[in-house]
């Protein structure tokens, strides 16, 4: 068992019982639901060693002196190979706690198949203007979207202020294809949604729109991880609920870690179900309706 440093200190202003220990007894008690979305895959911390709502820090290589739980993970990048880091089991939550690490960012494969993505991501960032409703109706659009691309997809609330769609995926594609793909179902709503939608990162075309993140999906591109909390003043957590729950929901912020833990210990399963059972791919019709746009 890891032995924390400051296990007193508080991590979050508005929550001051939110301490250093608070945070391991929080991951280890989601640890069932969280860790097979961040077990064996490359991973970023976002260190705060003063709290969340101060200035943090990514970090995603393994260097010497980290706890144990935290391994490093060869990987090839331009010619050259870099210690990635990434986890296996709990001990791992447990070293990121001691790190002062707040958020865990995961990538779109494992680290035994890193070339072959595994997972969809679509981040719906709105401008601030924007309501959660027009969050949540084109959260469904893009299910919608995707079921007609032949992809069970799944809903999360970031903890901030958007929504993720994510659809599991057999690791048969390659990196290339499956950002042409994502960038193909960005641009068709955009097109098709203009007042709505971009998929263009520049500020000004943000302003009263959703930006789609289509960009998830590049190699070495991460997203939050599943039940991780955020670097806020507040300890939202990126949730993942059953689109059935979408109706009710008010804030991409809803669920905190307190109210986290609640949700999950009322729950009789897990709020994905049927994630980790799902064999689907991107078939080559879907490929042809949409990959095209995003070449």
């Amino acid at each position: 068992m890891i032995r924390l440093t400051h296990p007193d200190k508080p991590l979050y202003a508005d929550s001051i019982h939110v301490t250093k220990r608070r945070l391991l007894d929080y991951w280890r008690r989601v640890a069932p639901f969280a860790l097979p979305h961040l077990a064996g895959r490359p991973l970023s911390l976002v260190r705060c060693p003063k709290g969340g709502g101060r200035p943090c820090f990514f970090q995603r290589h393994h260097a010497r002196g980290m706890p144990p739980g935290l391994r490093a993970a060869p990987i090839s990048r331009d010619g050259k190979t870099e210690e990635f880091l990434t986890l296996v089991d709990g001990a791992g939550l447990d070293g990121a706690v001691q790190m002062d690490a707040l958020e865990l960012h995961i990538w779109g494969a494992h680290v035994d198949s890193v070339e072959r993505p595994d997972r969809l991501t679509f981040d719906l960032d709105p401008d601030e203007s924007l309501s959660f409703e027009e969050v949540k109706r084109a959260a469904r659009d893009f299910r919608a979207l995707l079921e007609a691309a032949g992809l069970t997809s799944f809903v999360m609330l970031t903890g901030g202020k958007g929504a993720h769609v994510v659809a599991p995926l057999e690791p048969s594609l390659d990196w290339t294809t499956l950002t042409a793909f994502a960038r193909g179902v960005a641009m068709r709503l955009a097109a098709e949604e203009p007042a709505r939608f971009t998929a263009i990162m520049t500020k000004s075309r943000r302003i009263g729109r959703i930006y789609v993140d289509y960009r998830r999906n590049e190699r070495g591109a991460s997203a939050i991880a599943p039940f991780s909390p955020r670097a806020r003043v507040t300890p939202s957590v990126a949730a993942p609920i059953a689109w059935g729950e979408l109706t009710r929901i008010e804030r991409a912020d809803a669920y905190t870690i307190d109210s986290m833990e609640r949700r999950l210990a009322s729950l009789r399963g897990d709020p994905w179900d049927g994630y980790f059972d799902l064999r689907q791919s991107i078939t080559p019709a879907a490929l042809r309706m949409f990959a095209a746009e995003g070449l």
